[in-house]
């Protein structure tokens, strides 16, 4: 048989499936059974199938295009790890179907330029990550498009879809390894707190002081950054009585607290012990080895993408999706 002439209807016929089944092959969609799937990928070798990829985008008014929205500026975006990782989580989803990936840096869109690019059609749908509180140009693209949100949306709203981190939780089992190990002056570095994930491990940090009956010390916001958190660590020692435990938001601002303590004069543990959020290379990148919470951020980019073509392939996939964060224990705690 001359494959280009082979139809979506005669691989369905082939493989004892339906039309649509095929399709959703075709696209990557997750929400076929293996032994469909197994059916169609054979009937799709047998009869050398090929998509039109060209003549399906222009029937379907598909671009076969996702965006990857980064509210962020670019020394943000290529300074944290955490970013790298979950980009390669979406990258390993995407390239079992037919998307490719656009990536939209903006820590604000001046005059709606990449806003009225993606609402004009040049992609079929958005996965926003890291975003903001004055981030509204964000709203907008939703507004027009089906989206995945990487964290809470921080204007959450019925419907939407999210990947997050159990962020409370997480914080919280990171003070309670501080208190079990004897601490009792305990200080944290935040995150902006125009973001979820910050209000959220602030938070936990707070529930597990409460309910230790210890006193919540000081909270000093280090913006996600190794600069950042070496500044919020000098403003903590400035305040006097320097603490003797302290849960750091992420690994890079941990990693700028501890120069600061070590150019004070403190020893980490012994002094200070100190519990970072992430664990990204940074956390084995110098000494001590940080103690943090191991972020799943690979695993929520792949959830990401899965969500977002379950979406674009008509499924209705689950609005809010939770991963855990696990303690990882070294040498600074």
């Amino acid at each position: 048989m001359n494959h280009a002439a082979v139809t979506i209807e005669e691989v369905a016929a082939a493989a004892g499936v339906s039309r649509s089944t095929v399709s959703r092959v075709v696209n990557g969609s997750t929400a076929v059974s293996p032994a469909a799937l197994e059916s169609v990928q054979k009937a799709i070798a047998d009869l050398k199938y090929v998509p039109n990829r060209a003549a399906r985008s222009l029937a379907s008014r598909q671009t076969l295009a996702i965006g990857l929205v980064v509210p962020e500026d670019t020394t943000r975006f290529f300074g944290d790890p955490f970013f790298a990782s979950i980009v390669s989580g979406i990258n390993e989803r995407l390239v079992r179907s037919d998307y490719v990936l656009n990536l939209f840096i903006a820590s604000d869109d001046p005059g709606h330029k990449m806003t009225s690019y993606m609402r004009g059609g040049n992609v079929d749908g958005a996965i926003i990550v890291s975003h903001h509180t004055s981030d509204t140009f964000v709203d907008r693209i939703a507004a027009t498009m089906p989206v995945v949100y990487g964290g809470r949306p921080v204007r959450h709203r019925e419907g939407d879809h999210y990947v997050d981190i159990d962020n409370i939780a997480a914080s919280r089992d990171a003070t309670e390894y501080l208190i079990s190990q004897g601490r009792r002056r305990l200080a944290t570095i935040t995150g902006p707190l125009t973001m979820a994930a910050s209000v959220d491990r602030l938070q936990g940090y707070h529930s597990a002081l409460t309910d230790a009956g210890l006193p919540e010390g000081i909270n000093v916001d280090g913006e996600f950054s190794s600069d950042g958190g070496a500044e919020a660590m000098r403003q903590i020692l400035a305040a006097g009585d320097p603490p003797d435990g302290i849960f750091v938001a992420s690994d890079l601002m941990a990693r700028g607290a501890i120069e600061v303590l070590q150019s004070a004069g403190l020893r980490v543990p012994d002094d200070v012990a100190v519990v970072g959020f992430d664990d990204s290379p940074v956390a084995v990148s110098g000494a001590p080895a940080l103690t943090t919470m191991r972020q799943p951020s690979f695993e929520q980019g792949q959830t990401m993408a899965g969500l977002l073509l379950d979406i674009l392939a008509g499924q209705n996939p689950p609005h809010g999706t939770i991963l855990s964060a696990e303690l990882v224990v070294r040498a600074s705690a």
